[in-house]
């Protein structure tokens, strides 16, 4: 039994680990091009409205995006089974960019209340440390390393290319 439990946890790390990636990076950034709404009123007002949301309410406001995106990767996957691959996948990238940027900045306002959940509290931090952890083993590895250092060179051949025009 415990062979199958470490299997199903590398399994499910290897298949979790490119999408923890794509979170880690865009997270932050994509939360603050949100926030930079919030210099409209209108905007501003609906941040307020978010952070006094009740606990269980701001489970719901949380959940909201990933439901409503729910039927645009549903049609990115019916494209892509149609053919237009193309497509699909430029809708389902658009998807999960809006997708990232969304969560980010709801999670920022809502955290204060999701913590009062007892479930959440006990859970989230279980989650973010498991997280970090592979992360951490990800990113100390010999291809992660490899790739940037070349994504490094790159940069820097890049930056001496513009210079030299």
């Amino acid at each position: 039994m415990r062979i199958l439990k470490k299997l199903l946890r590398a399994l499910a790390a290897l298949v979790l680990v490119p999408v923890l990636l794509f979170e880690e990076w865009g997270w932050e950034p994509l939360a603050r091009a949100l926030g930079k709404l919030s210099r409209l009123a209108i905007w501003a007002h609906l941040e307020s409205g978010l952070r006094a949301l009740p606990p269980w309410a701001a489970v719901l406001a949380f959940l909201a995006p990933m439901l409503l995106l729910l039927p645009v990767k549903l049609l990115g996957l019916f494209l892509l089974g149609e053919g237009h691959a193309k497509s699909a996948v430029s809708l389902l990238l658009a998807a999960k960019l809006v997708g990232t940027a969304t969560l980010a900045w709801l999670f920022q306002l809502l955290e204060p209340a999701l913590m009062r959940i007892p479930v959440f509290a006990r859970w989230y931090p279980r989650w973010k440390a498991w997280k970090d952890a592979l992360l951490t083993i990800v990113r100390q590895s010999a291809p992660w390393r490899a790739l940037r250092s070349l994504k490094n060179s790159a940069r820097r051949w890049w930056r001496s290319m513009r210079r030299t025009s």
